[in-house]
């Protein structure tokens, strides 16, 4: 009774679709049968079912019932595969004997995951690594950009080289530290030339800001796309103290290229004493000439040296934890 009513069923389940050879060309021949189904239980019409048997390979699909029968199948071992587009494929596998009529269990289809795999380039990742250096702060407060502390950072591109030089100058922090230190040279009495009152203050903080404009921008954008060199300072954070202060030290004449090798710093050092030539320009005549370009540089490179080994021994504790925008 029960090999009628599978065979019933086969010969509805199967369509046109179905290949087996007739039951009358092999007397031995028997069916397999089952129904396809989604992880909810539900059952999927249409689903592409193929069996391979005895070397042979046939497909249809299956019913509006979630059914499938191929009939005529060869004793011996077979393979089922059941797929539907969007669902991982579902496998049976068996041995039919001489004109059985097999019944599989329900063949469950599960939602296939999506493996997406984006390709990040070398300029992408730079890009994220500044995005991340211009959120560090000391104390919250003053932006702390050029430095890195990424194990494994990308060389900068001009673009990013320009960026974050404009970013630090026009930074309102920055840019109130420099009516700070103007305020300061106007309660002092610096450059008399200019006078006290607003007019006064003006031309300090004025100058102040053509200090900080032209030395970050030439040390920190211009010069080092002119030689291809990396403005940034590389955090060690590990070894003795007196290897890091030396490390720190020797960074304001030396630096990464954008190859990654360590070479002459020409960008800070060329810059530190470039800045110093242009701030002649615009200061007080008594304070110009050859030896402000040279006070200002020295003074540039020994405040570099300075401010490196703060970097390495106090200002990283001083700057929160890197954030995402």
């Amino acid at each position: 009774m029960v090999a009628l009513i599978l065979a019933t069923a086969c010969a509805f389940a199967q369509g046109p679709s179905a290949a087996m050879s007739p039951p009358g060309l092999m007397p031995n021949a028997g069916s397999v049968s089952g129904v396809i189904e989604d992880e909810q239980g539900a059952l999927i019409p249409g689903a592409q079912v193929v069996l391979v048997a005895e070397g042979s390979s046939h497909k249809l699909t299956s019913g509006s019932d979630g059914r499938f029968c191929f009939d005529g199948v060869p004793a011996g071992s077979f393979q089922v595969t059941a797929s539907e587009q969007g669902m991982l494929d579902g496998v049976r596998e068996g041995t039919l004997e001489a004109a059985q009529q097999m019944e599989l269990a329900p063949m469950m289809l599960r939602a296939g995951a999506v493996m997406s795999v984006t390709a990040v380039t070398q300029e992408q990742m730079a890009t994220i690594q500044v995005r991340q250096e211009e959120t560090q702060r000391i104390g919250g407060i003053l932006p702390n950009y050029y430095v890195v502390y990424d194990a494994n950072p990308q060389p900068l591109t001009k673009k990013l080289k320009l960026e974050l030089g404009w970013r630090s100058v026009f930074d309102p922090a920055n840019v109130m530290f420099v009516g700070v230190v103007a305020a300061g040279q106007q309660a002092t009495g610096s450059f008399p030339e200019y006078r006290q009152g607003m007019a006064g203050y003006g031309r300090r903080f004025g100058a102040g800001m053509a200090d900080a404009t032209v030395g970050t921008l030439l040390t920190g954008s211009v010069l080092p796309m002119v030689f291809r060199q990396d403005p940034r300072y590389f955090y060690k954070g590990t070894g003795s103290t007196v290897g890091r202060t030396w490390y720190a030290l020797k960074t304001t004449v030396i630096c990464k290229g954008d190859n990654g090798r360590w070479q002459p710093a020409y960008s800070n050092v060329l810059g530190s004493f470039g800045s110093g030539a242009v701030s002649g320009l615009y200061y007080p005549g008594g304070e110009r000439g050859g030896m402000l370009v040279v006070e200002n540089g020295l003074s540039a490179l020994a405040f570099d040296g300075f401010a490196n080994v703060m970097q390495e021994f106090v200002l990283r504790r001083m700057t929160p934890a890197r954030r995402e925008e």
